[in-house]
């Protein structure tokens, strides 16, 4: 087939090397050209210099992209895919994205004829390399069906419901990952503060009911050497907590705790920039601990 694949980030970039190795011709496009200069480099595709240009070649059109509004901006702005998208393509959102402004534009596309399937994904890098993505679906359910073959060369699928639902379940996902981490964060630096080395707690911990992936993965893999490179940034966890609040909100749900979690994301973010490393959330909780000892 003929995909379009706007977004070659870090997370781009790996999931449509996996599309271009099934035997797919690509057409890629980024707003940074060195991007696509680098996934050119070692993965065979076409170029097309505007995103208006990848919807007249495409089939499929995924994008991933930062967030919900550059989407829309590639989609519907001037230039954008639908400009050149023939009938009977269809468009799959792999942000992270506002699952009520999902539901929002897909129902204007699908105004203009063109269906949204919302497909976010989780596990970082490394699975999105190796094609183990946890990818989960939100559609219509005959265009959903359309396009699993596409999406399980990324990954696994999860069918999450209608439209917006599978932006839904990622800004779940990550607010259960945010507060895994900052639970963790707070506990590993009070009981190394008493006389505990983190390392025998992490070990313990991940013994016992108090493991996560945090404890499991992100402590282990990034925090005790001290690298931080998990390669989601910090301003990312806090968008993400963001829309897991415009969720919660939207169907007057209990938010106390992911409130305040919220809150705590957006102050790190303040202090240590948007790029931190997620993981450089325990950094900030050191800091604050520091001031306290002052």
């Amino acid at each position: 087939m003929d995909i379009g694949f706007i977004g070659l980030g870090r997370m781009g970039a790996p999931m449509a090397r996996r599309l271009a190795g099934a035997g797919h011709r690509l057409h890629v496009y980024d707003v940074v050209p060195e991007a696509v200069a680098r996934f050119a480099a070692d993965t065979e595709c076409e170029r097309p210099l505007t995103p208006r240009a990848v919807g007249a070649a495409a089939e499929i059109v995924i994008t991933m992209l930062p967030e919900g509004r550059h989407v829309r901006q590639a989609l519907l702005g001037e230039n954008g895919v639908l400009e050149g998208l023939s009938p009977g393509s269809i468009l799959i959102d792999m942000t992270s994205a506002s699952p009520v402004g999902t539901r929002e534009l897909g129902a204007e596309l699908a105004e203009k004829g063109f269906p949204l399937v919302d497909a976010p994904v989780s596990g970082g890098v490394k699975k999105a390399a190796d094609g183990t993505l946890a990818i989960m679906v939100g559609g219509e359910a005959d265009v959903v069906e359309q396009v699993l073959p596409l999406l399980t060369l990324m990954g696994k699928t999860f069918l999450t419901g209608g439209p917006g639902t599978g932006h839904a379940m990622k800004a779940m996902n990550n607010y259960l990952s945010a507060g895994t981490l900052a639970l963790s964060a707070e506990a590993v630096i009070a009981g190394s503060k008493f006389g505990l080395d983190p390392k025998v707690m992490v070990d313990i911990l991940n013994a016992s009911t108090g493991r996560s992936n945090s404890t499991e993965h992100k402590y282990p893999t990034f925090i005790l050497p001290r690298s931080f490179d998990s390669g989601f940034a910090l301003g990312l966890m806090a968008k993400d907590l963001r829309l897991a609040v415009e969720v919660s909100r939207s169907v007057h749900s209990q938010n106390t705790l992911l409130t305040e979690l919220s809150r705590l994301y957006d102050e790190a973010e303040k202090t240590l920039g948007f790029a931190a490393d997620n993981t450089e959330l325990v950094r900030y909780f050191e800091s604050l601990s520091e001031d306290e000892d002052a």
